[in-house]
């Protein structure tokens, strides 16, 4: 206990650290009640590291190891929470880490845009109060051929707003297998039970047909809805309703059909090498008379909740309450509008729309990248580590396509001076997060999901974890 009473005492004082020259120097970038917070936030962290060892004699203390730890403390305390990182696992669209990356192409206008005032909710022509949506509709309607569009927060608003617009106290009629539960344990029944509409199930899990629909219409059935399970596949033994068999049934009796396509894509992406889904044009084309869909996925834009469809309902939606509590900013509005403009142009967006073209990426083109950053790790590295350029998989990722593999190259990295877990969580803790993956005891980085801006980053905080 001697031991430790004499390291405790001989912890510097709050004034001696504001003193030190290396301290004092931190008061050009950070506020002095900020500076001062964080010193004695960690002297106690400090003194309880001394109060809790078992064996001080292993402690590594010193006045020096205090100012580098109070000046790290006070960096990270006083960084963004919200931060870059670098995705090195093969997932394109990962949820935890922000889904679809805005194009390049788009961050101009939108830094223009956020960093100024604009013109919103402004007819310019007319000098008058405008309509937010406007700045989207009509690229919207030119791209998918609907009559109509708006944009809400993200799908799920979007379902809900749809629902509550046009089946409020009425019944939806829904295919059991279809019964979706999205990200965040969201489900489309808790979706629509909060819009004030009523679920009808029918069909069974693996099997839906059309007379269950027709068998299921009532009086107080208000729309029949589809939704495409983008994020898992049932297979075997199967059989949906297809989306003009059910827009025919709904004409028949009079009740519109809507379809949650979920990720939603403006490109059929069957002919560059991935498993088909349906498009946004297709189920407008269908005769859907609402289709909802992401922003953030598929689409490569910004989180939002896209509405495409008949005029009538889009105009009923516009005016629904719940519409200004789901609209969207400026800041999405711009980043949307970018990315939309891309789609004129099919293979700019495969280029330019960063989940287009990380997707469609051959894998030869994959392997040119990785030789470039392995060699530049293993000149800095070689005697540190083991390293292998391997073949493997990556995923799309954010609920789309979920059975889909694509070829990949990695750069797996193993060292005996340190743990696989060790070295992980050290790339994780980088001032700039490395998300990598563990397999088979040793560390991945798919370099599909990297971009080439981001080598130096990495050579640096592997030679700092490999020290």
């Amino acid at each position: 206990m001697s031991d430790k009473k004499a390291l405790l005492s001989s912890i510097p004082s709050v004034d001696e650290l504001l003193n030190n020259e290396h301290i004092t120097k931190l008061l050009d970038i950070y506020p002095r009640t900020v500076l001062v917070d964080s010193i004695r936030e960690y002297l106690k962290k400090y003194r309880e590291s001394i109060l809790q060892a078992e064996d001080v004699h292993k402690l590594v203390l010193s006045h020096n190891s205090i100012i580098d730890g109070i000046i790290a403390y006070v960096k990270d305390k006083s960084g963004n929470n919200l931060k870059n990182v670098i995705n090195g696992t093969g997932v394109v669209l990962h949820t935890n880490l922000g889904r679809a990356c805005i194009s390049p192409a788009v961050i101009d206008n939108l830094v223009k845009i956020s960093s100024r005032y604009s013109n919103l909710e402004m007819d310019l022509a007319k000098g008058s109060r405008g309509s937010r949506y406007d700045h989207v509709e009509e690229i919207l309607c030119y791209l998918t051929k609907a009559e109509a569009a708006m944009v809400v927060n993200n799908n799920a608003a979007a379902v809900m707003l749809v629902l509550s617009t046009m089946a409020k106290d009425g019944e939806v009629i829904v295919s059991r297998g279809q019964l979706v539960e999205i990200g965040g344990s969201f489900r489309v029944p808790d979706v629509m039970a909060q819009s004030g509409a009523k679920l009808v199930e029918v069909g069974t899990t693996n099997k839906t047909h059309l007379w269950d629909y027709e068998k299921a219409i009532g009086d107080n059935t208000k729309a029949l809805m589809k939704v495409h399970t983008s994020n898992y596949r049932i297979i075997g033994f199967t059989e949906e309703v297809k989306s003009d068999e059910l827009v025919d049934l709904g004409r028949k009796k009079g009740i519109p059909v809507i379809e949650d396509l979920g990720s939603g894509m403006l490109i059929d992406l069957s002919k560059y090498g991935l498993p088909y889904e349906p498009t946004v044009q297709e189920a407008i084309a269908s005769g859907m008379d609402v289709v909802t869909f992401s922003g953030d996925k598929m689409l490569g834009g910004p989180q939002a909740g896209i509405i495409v469809g008949k005029r009538k309902y889009i105009d009923e939606m516009k005016k629904n309450p719940l519409t200004r509590a789901f609209r969207i900013d400026k800041m999405t509005l711009a980043a949307l509008e970018g990315t939309l403009k891309l789609y004129l142009d099919e293979q700019r967006a495969i280029k330019e729309i960063p989940v287009l073209r990380m997707l469609t990426e051959d894998k030869e083109e994959i392997r040119k990248r990785a030789e470039k950053l392995y060699n530049k790790l293993m000149h800095s590295l070689e005697d540190k580590c083991s390293m292998l350029l391997c073949d493997d998989y990556s995923e799309v990722g954010g609920g789309s396509m979920p059975m889909h593999k694509m070829p990949t190259i990695v750069i797996s990295i193993s060292s005996d001076r340190i743990s696989v877990n060790q070295l992980e969580n050290k790339l994780r803790s980088n001032e700039t997060p490395i998300i990598t993956r563990i397999s088979k005891d040793r560390i991945l980085i798919d370099m599909r999901t990297i971009w080439e801006d981001e080598f130096d980053i990495i050579e640096e905080a592997l030679i700092k974890a490999l020290e």
